[in-house]
């Protein structure tokens, strides 16, 4: 039987960014909008999430070579880069491991005009919005010049397509984002929109927690993925330098 499905999938959430701190201070202050200099896409990690990076890039190195991932796909999102660089740095790969390979369709949703915004801004600058999600639902809303979870969904299939067709029968480690996260799960799992978004409520995903899949025959022989483990935050709590943190996206978080 063909694999069509690498060998062992690993999805791996960016540590700590210095957006996640940025908002945490204006959500605290009651500010309507989020101090960060840079756009988005080049918001770095913060010193922990960098620490967070090292000791997820230090589990993975405690695995035998024969089993550590073989490629490392990454968002182009510099605070996944550099938790995807500094995993490699760390020996968390196999020794002739491709990567980090970039993937623009594994970017962060887009937030269109809410970008920057707080919970708190969303409701005073664009109560319509506020007022459009709340009807839609956050699976089904998109803002302005943003993206719905549903649009992510619809590139994400695209990115798994091509991990089936090039990296088949390999050991894969994606690092991407919160919501990215919950849209590959949705995917694999054949989801629907309640059970992904029952799972969201559960919890934050933890920054560089550990969601891993292997890939089973069903009964018509056909590969499909098993869900080993989620929001894993084993190496974290083992390393005295990365404290567990499950901060919300920048903006408006995913409650």
């Amino acid at each position: 039987m063909r694999q069509r499905w690498p060998s062992r999938l690993w999805i791996v959430r960016h540590g700590q960014s210095a957006g996640n701190v940025a908002r945490d201070l204006a959500s605290a202050a009651g500010q309507h909008r989020i101090d960060i200099p840079t756009r988005d896409v080049d918001v770095p990690l913060s010193a922990l999430g960098g620490s967070q990076a090292d000791a997820v890039g230090r589990w993975f190195a405690e695995f035998p070579e024969e089993e550590r991932p073989e490629i490392v796909l990454s968002s182009p999102y510099v605070r996944a880069r550099e938790t995807a660089r500094r995993i490699c740095a760390a020996g968390g790969t196999a020794p002739d491991a491709k990567g980090p390979v970039i993937d623009e369709r594994l970017r962060e949703r887009e937030f269109g005009i809410l970008d920057r915004l707080t919970t708190e801004g969303i409701r005073n600058i664009y109560p319509d919005q506020a007022e459009h999600r709340a009807l839609l639902g956050k699976f089904y809303h998109r803002p302005p010049g943003g993206e719905s979870w549903a649009d992510v969904i619809l590139r994400l299939r695209s990115a798994l397509d091509t991990v089936s067709l090039h990296h088949a029968d390999r050991r894969v480690l994606i690092v991407c984002h919160q919501v990215v996260v919950l849209c590959l799960r949705y995917i694999l799992e054949e989801m629907d929109e309640a059970e992904v978004l029952r799972i969201d409520r559960e919890g934050d995903v933890l920054n560089c927690g550990v969601c891993e899949y292997e890939f089973e025959p069903d009964e018509e022989r056909t590969c499909v993925p098993r869900l080993v483990r989620y929001n894993l935050a084993a190496p974290l709590v083992e390393d005295e330098e990365a404290e567990v943190t499950a901060e919300p996206d920048v903006i408006t978080g995913t409650r």
